[in-house]
């Protein structure tokens, strides 16, 4: 069972036209209703479940800048400017504060990778610090473990994933937001080559527009369109402490283990190395894709073949319009973190920080990210598809990054000057020839 979420009313009339449907009620869905309704857009959001229930509730709660793909990072400095004005905008607690973000090197290949990003970095007036090993052992005077030196950016902060989606629909709909909660989306329809109606479970609405944000279910939500979405799912695993009096300060990774300061005075404890990728059919389907990034990340991923394999192969598909769909019958994907995992990054805390030996888990839970074969997100016009827009596949980092997301995308609906350079997330980078690749600094 995944963390409380703060609970949000729906709507109480269900509408029959708009301007704009955003499917999908996690942050990057949330961020882009914002951005349109703030600009005065008619605009329904529409969730099969609960707003942020899924892996907008789930993550680290980072916001940063530090490590981010390059193409990432004037992205990046727009979200941060939006996080940093965003409980007043609101008039709601998001828990977002700057904390400063660092990710340890124990390696000399990662020290270089550190300070080849720092010096890219720069050219997008990001000002990041490298601590050399005296001065990370400085700050956590308990450290155990061999440590080249650290990357910082003190600007880089944190917010509380229970709390920001929920705040930022609240404000949405003070502004006119129409809100469905169980309300899965069956089929997006077109007329005269345009899209012109979105099928939910509950009645049409006709639209002139709609954006898919579905993280874990835009590739099914794609494929009813007709459109093939090269994502796959990888999964997490989280717990946070019992509440304690140690505070690291800033947000930390040191490889094996990451942990951040709660508001209710717990830590969030986390690793990137212990992921697990569980193998479907679209794993065999996308392999190609997909192989350069196995190959430069596989000590971190750990593939496994299971029952996930035979339920996408008999039961994942697309929705029809007059028949109860996938969508509806999993309101909520909630994964089971592997005991052992859960294990082994509470071993690793223990082994990295003694002094948080005696610190409990109060509750684990797993999480579903949504990745692209390139590690950055699609955030793009459907250009095949007149009046279809598409925000997915932020392979980890969505969180930090919605607020600029959630602008670049309503920029795009509305046609207007993007705040940012679009071009590399765009849909078609996978079919116009373009060479898919991530890249790895961290």
């Amino acid at each position: 069972m995944g963390p409380n979420v703060d609970l949000v009313t729906s709507s109480a009339e269900f509408p029959k036209e708009t301007e704009v449907v955003v499917i999908g009620g996690g942050i990057i869905g949330v961020a882009t209703a914002l951005s349109l309704v703030s600009r005065g857009v008619p605009t329904v959001l529409l969730e099969k479940g609960l707003v942020a229930a899924e892996q907008s509730s789930r993550n680290w709660g980072w916001c940063r800048r530090t490590g981010r793909d390059l193409r990432e990072l004037p992205l990046i400095n727009l979200s941060m400017q939006l996080w940093e004005g965003m409980n007043q905008r609101l008039g709601r607690e998001t828990g977002f504060s700057v904390t400063g973000i660092a990710y340890a090197a124990r390696s000399e290949k990662q020290w270089q990778r550190h300070q080849q990003w720092r010096e890219e970095a720069r050219q997008h007036d990001i000002h990041s610090e490298l601590l050399d090993s005296d001065q990370l052992h400085a700050r956590f005077p308990d450290l155990q473990g061999a440590f080249n030196g650290a990357l910082f950016t003190a600007l880089d902060g944190r917010a509380e994933p229970q709390k920001a989606a929920p705040a930022m629909v609240m404000a949405a709909k003070d502004l006119g937001l129409n809100l469905q909660q169980h309300c899965a989306v069956r089929s997006i329809e077109q007329a005269a080559g345009q899209v012109s109606e979105v099928v939910t479970e509950r009645g049409i609405i006709r639209c002139r527009a709609v954006v898919v944000a579905g993280g874990a279910w835009s590739r099914l939500l794609m494929q009813g369109c007709g459109l093939t979405l090269p994502q796959l799912k990888v999964l997490s695993a989280v717990f946070r402490t019992s509440p304690t009096d140690y505070d690291p300060g800033i947000c930390v990774s040191f490889g094996k283990v990451a942990i951040r300061k709660r508001r209710d005075q717990g830590l969030t404890v986390a690793s990137s190395a212990t992921s697990i990728t569980d193998l479907t059919p679209d794993s065999v389907r996308f392999s190609r894709l997909y192989m350069p990034a196995y190959r430069e990340e596989r000590q971190s991923i750990n593939l496994r073949l299971g029952s996930r394999f035979w339920e996408e192969l008999t039961r994942w598909r697309a929705g029809e319009p007059d028949k109860i769909s996938l969508y509806e019958r999993i309101r909520v994907l909630d994964p089971h973190p592997e005991a052992r995992v859960v294990r082994a990054i509470r071993q690793n805390l223990v082994d990295t920080l003694p002094g948080l030996a005696s610190v409990a888990i109060e509750q684990s839970w797993g999480g579903l990210i949504d990745t692209m074969p390139d590690a950055i997100p699609v955030i793009s016009a459907i250009d095949s598809h007149p009046g279809l827009f598409l925000a997915t596949g932020f392979s980890g980092h969505g969180f930090g990054i919605a607020p600029g997301a959630g602008q670049l995308m309503a920029d795009l609906v509305t046609s207007s000057t993007t705040s940012v350079d679009a071009r590399a997330f765009r849909f078609s980078r996978f079919s116009d020839g373009e060479a898919i690749k991530a890249q790895h600094w961290l």
